[in-house]
């Protein structure tokens, strides 16, 4: 793959990033900020989970501008969500093995979220000093 390409596939992770972050915050907020009925439309939310991906929202748009722009600290940021991310999805495991109550598209959200950010990690590292190096 060339520089071009190269560029092209952290912009392409960048601009995924952006989204996924920005409708992360729109979802998480209406949760925890938004009417009783964006509450009952969540079912069993599990608080914590709510958070932790609502504050993670602003961390995913930092690390598609951070993409977008070719800063390597972005990949490090990438690492950092993927592991808070797993971190969290075990205590969310942990809550459901205590015989907490959750929603089964916890469980699907949580495994994308985690897949997501390790797919980014890996990938930028390899795209990213590739392109830096030529620049």
């Amino acid at each position: 793959m060339g520089v071009s390409g190269r560029r092209i596939g952290l912009r392409v992770m960048a601009a995924i990033a952006l989204i996924f972050g920005l409708l992360t915050l729109v979802s998480g907020g209406q949760v925890l900020f938004g009417t009783e009925s964006h509450r009952a439309a969540a079912g069993d939310y599990v608080g914590f989970v709510v958070w932790f991906n609502f504050l993670a929202g602003f961390a995913y748009i930092a690390a598609g501008i951070g993409l977008w722009l070719g800063g390597r600290w972005a990949v490090w940021l990438s690492l950092l969500i993927a592991v808070a991310t797993l971190a969290v999805f075990v205590l969310f495991g942990v809550h459901i093995l205590q015989g907490g109550r959750y929603e089964m598209r916890t469980v699907a959200a949580m495994t994308l979220r985690t897949g997501t950010w390790w797919v980014f990690f890996l990938l930028g590292r390899g795209l990213l000093p590739r392109v830096a190096a030529r620049n």
